[in-house]
């Protein structure tokens, strides 16, 4: 009898251990219906089913040169679970607490009131977002990739950390998976365009339970940016050239004619000088050649550090007589920075893509849009010094 009755417990145990794992992996394998579509971006997946509440976030070819790459992270909601043998990351329900790694994912957390479930993040000297820096005492400062503090980061109590790659894997990924931390990639800075980058906000919100509120936020981005461009378009006749950036050692980097600056520049209505680099990096000129183009350019932004244009003579004594040096036609993005030297071009900028427009425009065509002051960049003879935090 007792024989019975233990092979019957045996049995059930094992049928309900069977039906769970069956359970596990079917939900898996239904949730491969795209719950968001991307319209800009190109690195990420949402996948989901109607019958169920758990989600798989996908972030494809995560990093520079990565080929047919995915990075996978398991939602798990409402009582499901994601099968042992899932291919990626498994978090338990929404992110409530988060490190982040770089400062546009804050701009993006920020974007859905989402900032205060950020318990680190990665060099906060040099994050502009006033809401972080309100609450730096309680945020860990986990240091920067390559000399990142453990430690430190796996006493934040993370759920989730949210990474980047720049020419393969992420060497923080072999760390976290011996923490036992969840962590996805957040491959924004890899779309080249303005939209395309703004658009992962959307990823973020899933992963905070609140895509609905992330769609409602981005749908009035790509409005607001194509109204602009629009206006540009029916508007400008003859596009001033531009010349971007400033000297890196004996090297003069100039990107991609897709790159994100560039397409800015080119939807403001400017014509970018550099038609030679159609490739997916930017490339090295020497500064005879800078000089010739700087030479030849009506508008020259983008210019390193410098907030004066002294700070540039400094830099390019040469460069003094090119005509927009001489015409004080020279802009820079930084008119939002921190005392450590964050700029917050760089961080809010990727939310607000519009607001950057708005600027390029205001600086290549004065007078088509209403009299208005300047988000993100600064003229080098403005006499008010840059807005720090």
């Amino acid at each position: 009898m007792r024989f019975t009755i233990l092979s019957a417990s045996l049995f059930l145990l094992f049928t309900m251990a069977s039906c769970g794992s069956r359970n596990a992996s079917a939900v898996s394998d239904v949730l491969t219906t795209e719950m968001y579509t991307p319209e800009y971006a190109g690195g990420f997946r949402i996948l989901g089913d109607s019958a169920h509440e758990s989600v798989i976030i996908e972030s494809v070819n995560p990093w520079q040169g990565a080929d047919s790459i995915v990075r996978r992270l398991f939602i798990e909601r409402g009582g499901e679970k994601a099968p042992a043998d899932f291919d990626g990351q498994v978090i338990s329900g929404n992110a409530r607490r988060i490190v982040t790694m770089s400062s546009t994912q804050i701009a993006m957390l920020d974007a859905i009131g989402a900032t205060g479930r950020v318990c680190g993040v990665s060099g906060i000297d040099y994050i502009y977002n006033p809401g972080i820096q309100s609450r730096r005492d309680s945020i860990a400062d986990v240091g920067f990739e390559g000399a990142v503090d453990y430690e430190r980061l796996a006493g934040a109590n993370p759920d989730l950390v949210m990474l980047y790659g720049v020419n393969g894997p992420n060497p923080m990924e072999g760390k976290l998976r011996e923490l036992g931390i969840p962590y996805i990639y957040i491959g924004d800075y890899l779309e080249e365009s303005p939209l395309g980058k703004a658009e992962w906000v959307v990823a973020l919100a899933e992963i905070t339970g609140q895509r609905r509120k992330g769609e409602s936020v981005f749908i009035g981005i790509p409005q607001r940016y194509n109204a602009l461009k629009a206006r540009v378009d029916s508007t400008v006749g003859e596009a001033p050239s531009v010349m971007l950036n400033m000297p890196y050692g004996d090297s003069w980097f100039m990107p991609s004619t897709d790159n994100y600056t560039v397409r800015l520049i080119t939807d403001a209505g400017g014509d970018y000088i550099y038609k030679k680099n159609s490739g997916n990096a930017s490339r090295p000129i020497d500064l005879e050649e800078a000089y010739m183009l700087t030479s030849s350019a009506d508008m020259w932004i983008n210019t390193g550090t410098a907030t004066t244009l002294a700070q540039v003579k400094a830099a390019c004594p040469k460069f003094t007589d090119t005509r927009c040096y001489r015409n004080a036609q020279v802009y820079n993005n930084n008119l939002r920075t921190t005392k450590a030297g964050g700029n917050d071009y760089y961080e809010s900028g990727i939310m607000h893509p519009d607001l950057i427009l708005r600027d390029l425009i205001t600086i290549f065509h004065p007078g088509i849009l209403p009299a208005d002051s300047l988000v993100y960049y600064l003229s080098l003879i403005h006499i008010s010094e840059p807005t720090r935090h």
